[in-house]
């Protein structure tokens, strides 16, 4: 088996694909462009091969070089994991949690600053994300997802089950006459979320009509469609329209008066969220703790969803 090439150039190498030129990549290692170039040149000899070719007034990966690069950076990344993993078991006194963007920022985080001041010792990592963690994955404790790819996962719990309801700022009212039935929502702005590509998005303003037997052959399509829930509920928080929303996400601003639900009449989501853990997570003993907690919080909130969406139940039949 031949020597291996020197670990700088390949260092290098994988700056370079990664980043899409040399001068960028230099930026990114703080070198010179010359001494990338240098670098390059020193992994092409090794190799025998060109790994690069110009593209104008730029250089890219060759064919080959875009298949070698590929490797490369596995192999850097698998490195960067068991580096992690090492700092990681340096400090045992930690908790990382992985959720969905909107649920984090809109319910879980305000509420996990109430079991970290229990824990003052620990640091707690919070991660929004759609991208769901590898199950073999090190660096993520605990993860809050959604949909039906999580029902089948080993290590994984039912939180609770949401739905969505329309609610919009106090000041939207103010200047119109009082809402009396939920048809007279169509004379007001719309805003819509849509999660598409990455799950099946909540029931829309269609559905929620059709639910409460109001005509809406005359519904134009939202003109603010958002793809993400927390960013729609601030465009309604900010007075331009109406949202349709999660109750968990809302809570908070309906205790606080920045909106307000003309009509407790939800329409379900059709899956729940869920937790999911790492196989090794149980090992500490925060990690035990913050399960503990976050299913005691979970179980109130549903008791509060179904406080706010007394007829959630009914229209669910």
């Amino acid at each position: 088996m031949g020597m291996l090439p020197p670990l700088r150039a390949l260092q290098v190498f994988e700056a370079v694909g990664r980043c899409g030129g040399v001068t960028e990549a230099a930026k990114r290692l703080g070198v010179s462009a010359g001494a990338v170039s240098q670098q390059m040149k020193l992994l092409e000899d090794t190799l025998g091969l060109s790994l690069m070719q110009k593209d104008g007034k730029r250089l890219r990966l060759t064919t080959i070089g875009r298949q070698y690069h590929e490797s490369c950076a596995a192999a850097f990344e698998s490195l960067r994991i068991a580096h992690a993993e090492i700092e990681r078991s340096k400090n045992v006194r930690n908790l990382s949690v992985s959720a969905l963007p909107s649920l984090l920022s809109k319910w879980l985080a305000p509420r996990v600053m109430e079991w970290q001041a229990q824990h003052p010792e620990l640091t707690v990592y919070l991660d929004g994300t759609h991208t769901e963690p590898s199950p073999e994955g090190y660096e993520i404790d605990f993860r809050i997802s959604y949909g039906d790819r999580v029902a089948d996962a080993d290590n994984a719990i039912e939180l609770f089950r949401d739905s969505v309801v329309p609610a919009c700022s106090p000041h939207l009212l103010q200047s119109s006459a009082p809402l009396a039935m939920p048809v007279d929502i169509l004379a007001y702005p719309l805003i819509s979320v849509d999660w598409l590509p990455k799950f099946a998005s909540p029931p829309s303003w269609r559905d929620w009509f059709e639910t409460n037997d109001v005509d809406c052959t005359a519904l134009r399509n939202p003109r603010n469609v958002f793809s993400l829930s927390s960013v729609a509920i601030q465009a309604a928080i900010d007075g331009h329209g109406f949202v349709l929303a999660q109750s968990s996400m809302i809570c908070d601003d309906v205790a606080a008066g920045r909106l307000v639900i003309p009509f407790k009449r939800g329409v379900p989501l059709p899956w729940p969220y869920f937790l999911t853990w790492k196989k090794s997570a149980f090992d500490q003993p925060q990690c035990r703790s913050f399960h503990r907690w976050l299913l005691k919080l979970a179980k109130e909130q549903q008791q509060v969803n179904d406080l706010m969406l007394p007829d959630a139940g009914e229209v669910a039949k």
